[in-house]
């Protein structure tokens, strides 16, 4: 780990001197490369040099214990090195796992009604509001892309996309089948029952990282149906994309503009591409680890929402949650945190394997 940790400060030092060049500063786009490297490796190089400083206190105050008149100040500051130490090494572990390059990536999500009918739909709706007010609460922007809405105020699917700082980093574990067990407002015997819907989290991506061919690419159009008045109903407005190499569609029906829509399609699309090559190639790694809260496959049952006992269970992470009205209402930060924790665990162990 060592060996690593100087190799990464001598290319620090390297950008350092690179990114000050006015020759490197006039080639903007190979300046910003620089920029950006330096900027990702900045965190682990102060917390390095924090343990080199540490440790470098702790040796001279053992020497200085040898003296009778610095023994008692020397003991201090030795041993409170020595207590220090074994922190910002573990801190330096977890500063070295590999980042997901689509941390800071905004998302697009989608919600779809899984079995259980009516109450699926409606239970999709609930998820829908939790995702909505957890933005909320972080200051974030949501869009919606594409609904589908049911009669009773539930959603058979609906895509949004919410824009901000590190959002793929914090919702990136929503992905997979959500459960819902509770008497739905249509059961009049009071019989609880299951339910369930899936939910997709896919970072949205621009063209230099997926390529699509045009010529690839069908555009349908057509008029957008239920909500958003007379102009939405009476002009072909919504759009549908099918990429014919794969069979992949992605629609939007929720601007009033033909080009605006196609837009949001497009980079819905794109996400899905890029989800699927993402996939592929996670798939070819077969000696990498897998991560002990998932892959995001969208078939794996992640959570239960019992609502008869107030209970929110993440069953990756064996996690449950009792304060059920908060945590629908967006606070799911305690719940996300310890997704991450169990997510560095995992890959910090099989840093330790290798």
């Amino acid at each position: 780990m060592f060996q690593k940790l100087e190799d990464v400060e001598k290319r620090y030092e390297e950008l350092t001197k690179l990114i000050s060049d006015p020759e490197v500063i006039a080639r903007t786009s190979e300046w910003q490369k620089y920029m950006k490297e330096h900027a990702e490796i900045s965190e682990v190089v102060e917390k390095y040099r924090e343990y080199k400083k540490t440790e470098q206190t702790m040796n001279e105050a053992k020497e200085m214990m040898e003296d009778k008149d610095l023994k008692e100040l020397a003991e201090a500051e030795y041993y409170e090195a020595k207590e220090k130490l074994p922190k910002i090494e573990e801190e330096l572990k977890i500063l070295l796992i590999p980042k997901d390059k689509d941390d800071d990536k905004n998302i697009i999500c989608e919600i779809r009604a899984g079995a259980g009918g009516e109450e699926a739909a409606l239970f999709a709706g609930t998820l829908f509001r939790m995702y909505s007010m957890y933005a909320e609460r972080k200051h974030w922007k949501l869009e919606i892309l594409n609904e589908n809405e049911t009669g009773l105020g539930g959603y058979k699917e609906i895509s949004f996309m919410i824009s901000g700082k590190g959002i793929y980093s914090r919702l990136k574990f929503e992905s997979g089948v959500h459960r819902v067990q509770r008497v739905p407002d249509t059961e009049s015997s009071g019989r609880i029952h299951t339910s369930t819907a899936t939910v997709a989290v896919l970072p949205v991506v621009e063209d230099v990282d997926i390529q699509i061919n045009p010529a690839d690419v069908k555009m349908e159009v057509f008029r957008a149906s239920g909500a958003g008045g007379q102009h939405v109903n009476k002009t072909s407005s919504a759009v549908r994309l099918i990429h014919e190499p794969t069979g992949i569609v992605a629609e939007c029906q929720t601007e009033r503009s033909q080009v605006q829509n196609r837009e949001y399609a497009m980079r819905l699309l794109r996400s899905r591409l890029y989800e699927m090559e993402k996939a592929e190639q996670d798939a070819k790694l077969a000696n990498e680890r897998k991560s002990q809260v998932g892959s995001g496959d969208r078939s794996e049952k992640i959570r239960t929402y019992n609502y008869p006992q107030g209970r929110i269970t993440d069953h990756r992470i064996g996690l449950s949650i009792y304060q059920m009205e908060d945590f629908l209402n967006g606070n799911l930060d305690e719940m996300i945190d310890q997704l991450i924790a169990a997510d560095q665990a995992e890959k910090l162990k099989g840093n330790e394997d290798e």
